[in-house]
């Protein structure tokens, strides 16, 4: 079960909804102790002076940082008389749509859950909206002592609540990237990079992805206890530089076209599954097809097959 680590409430406008707030991931990396080699001696780290080599009583320590070259030092005390208090509400002052924040801004993401069966009605009521608004409730919020910026949403089944990172500490990317000019695409380069997205785009499943890693460590200290000697893994085959992108794109839209055409055979296969997404939307601007603009590769060629096989069917 999971552990409750705040308990408060949610306030927008004259609403108040009091919640749990429960950590909405766990971490299954594989942790270790650390051991002298050939020993079952464990290793501990100590707080050493660096320049006599004394070990330090945790209570001698404090925290220091130069300002203008000379070392400023706090006791843990003093942060404590300036740190924000711990929050007891989570105040929503504005809601924006959830479109409009870059995923960059989110950090880590927290269940609320209401504290009580009363409690379950108003909250209801502000996930509903909210999920059918598509807007996200903004509130600052105090947690251990650290003031957050957070996202209150509406997920499929619970309020979420997710911290999120302030827009100074997001490195701006123009400073990594650096001069793109000269590097635009070209038409043709596109269409085909589409063709290429549309073959590979399905649905989002996140139980098809397994961290297998996990899942080797597991299995090698097993073999181990076991005395079984590992097995190696394969060697991850070598990278391949890629001299031509227009070469490459044509190989992918050929093998993209490969594949669809293989699912087809025997089936109600068609000359559609050849062409690219700009001849398709070309071919349904012909038969009058509606929506087309908002419609995906898949889509287009089945409303593409339905208006041809009316057309036929009408004539």
């Amino acid at each position: 079960m999971a552990r409750k680590i705040w308990t408060g409430s949610i306030n927008f406008g004259l609403v108040t909804i009091p919640v749990g707030l429960y950590a909405a991931t766990e971490d299954h990396s594989p942790s270790f102790h650390q051991y002298q080699r050939g020993t079952t001696d464990r290793v501990r780290y100590k707080r050493v002076n660096e320049r006599t080599g004394d070990e330090v009583d945790y209570g001698d320590i404090v925290k220091g940082r130069e300002v203008e070259g000379t070392l400023i030092t706090v006791d843990q005390e003093e942060l404590d008389e300036i740190a924000p208090g711990r929050s007891r509400t989570i105040d929503i002052t504005s809601f924006v749509d959830l479109d409009e924040i870059d995923p960059v801004h989110f950090q880590r993401t927290y269940w609320l859950a209401p504290n009580a069966k009363e409690n379950h009605r108003p909250y209801d009521l502000l996930r509903r909206a909210m999920e059918q608004t598509n807007q996200v409730g903004i509130a600052t919020f105090v947690l251990r002592g650290k003031e957050y910026l957070t996202a209150v949403r509406a997920d499929d089944a619970a309020l979420a609540l997710n911290t999120l990172f302030f827009a100074d500490e997001i490195r701006d990317p123009a400073q990594i990237i650096g001069d793109t000019a000269g590097s635009a695409p070209s038409d043709k380069e596109l269409e085909m990079a589409e063709t290429v997205i549309e073959s590979m785009t399905g649905e989002w499943h996140p139980e098809d992805y397994e961290d297998t890693y996990t899942d080797r460590v597991e299995q090698l200290l097993a073999d181990k206890a076991r005395g079984v000697e590992p097995a190696a893994e394969a060697e991850p085959a070598a990278d391949t530089d890629v001299i031509d992108l227009t070469d490459a794109l044509r190989r992918s839209v050929e093998h993209a076209r490969g594949t669809r055409s293989s699912s087809r055979r025997g089936g109600h296969g068609d000359e559609l599954g050849e062409l690219t997404k700009g001849e398709l939307d070309k071919r349904a601007k012909e038969l009058g097809v509606r929506g087309r603009s908002k419609m995906n590769r898949a889509e287009l060629e089945d409303a593409v097959r339905d208006a041809t096989h009316g057309s036929r069917a009408a004539s």
